[in-house]
């Protein structure tokens, strides 16, 4: 018997937004590595013999480092086994689900990707932002903001986004939030340029801070992760989206 990965996105959390595909393939899974932030009431419906192992990562605390991962993958599907790859979000959205693919990839192990409902867009749209609306902007920037600003191990441009009129999203970027900010003011975005900050987007704490570039640092300074960052005048449309 010929073993095989399924690297699965979980989407942002709710169970009902795992693809149909996802679901699929975690009714037939032999073993289940799942993260932190991957929708975990889903494993209850697993069959009682399923090996899961959690291999989430917390911030500057992680249960198994990312090789240790690749490894468990390609020695359970050695063994011919159906290895679930549970993912929050979308695995290629800064979900280290490229690196994943390219280790079964060098072993010799059969794998698919299953694509994921990214908090990108979907926490925003839960929270009743559009990322992208006719009339206000036909561009959005998905970012990381897990490193700081002035982090040589940073490579996005805040200034040059700052220039820009298109919605910026930033993902684990509540940490440095005050820094984003400044950077971006300092590429030119106003100051009174709306933002909204998600946290737990899809979940049952849901809460959503809105402020300006200039106040979302106080505003916020109490946001906890997983959050979602939403800079952009689309943020101005939630008030009329939830009135609707």
């Amino acid at each position: 018997m010929t073993g095989h990965v399924a690297i699965v996105g979980g989407g942002p959390g709710d169970p009902g937004l795992l693809t149909l595909r996802g679901f699929e393939l975690l009714k037939q899974a032999d073993v289940v590595l799942v993260d932190r932030l991957a929708p975990h009431a889903l494993l209850d419906g697993l069959r009682p013999d399923v090996e899961v192992v959690d291999v989430g990562k917390e911030p500057h605390r992680h249960r198994r480092g990312q090789r240790e991962i690749e490894e468990l993958m390609i020695d359970r599907a050695r063994r011919g086994l159906r290895v679930v790859r549970l993912k929050g979000g979308d695995p290629y959205v800064f979900g280290r689900g490229g690196e994943e693919a390219l280790a079964c990839a060098a072993a010799g192990v059969p794998y698919a990707v299953v694509p994921g409902v990214t908090s990108a867009v979907s926490v925003p749209a839960l929270a009743g932002i559009p990322v992208t609306h006719r009339g206000v902007t036909q561009e959005a920037s998905i970012v990381s903001g897990h490193a700081h600003p002035d982090d040589p191990a940073s490579t996005v441009d805040w200034e040059r986004l700052g220039a820009g009129t298109g919605t910026v999203v930033v993902l684990m970027g509540v940490t440095h939030l005050g820094a984003i900010a400044a950077r971006l003011m300092r590429g030119g975005r106003p100051d009174t340029t709306p933002v909204a900050v998600i946290q737990d987007g899809a979940g049952p704490a849901a809460r959503v801070v809105t402020a300006t570039l200039a106040t979302v640092a106080s505003a916020a300074r109490d946001v906890r992760p997983p959050a979602v960052t939403v800079v952009g005048e689309v943020v101005a449309l939630r008030d009329q989206l939830l009135a609707g």
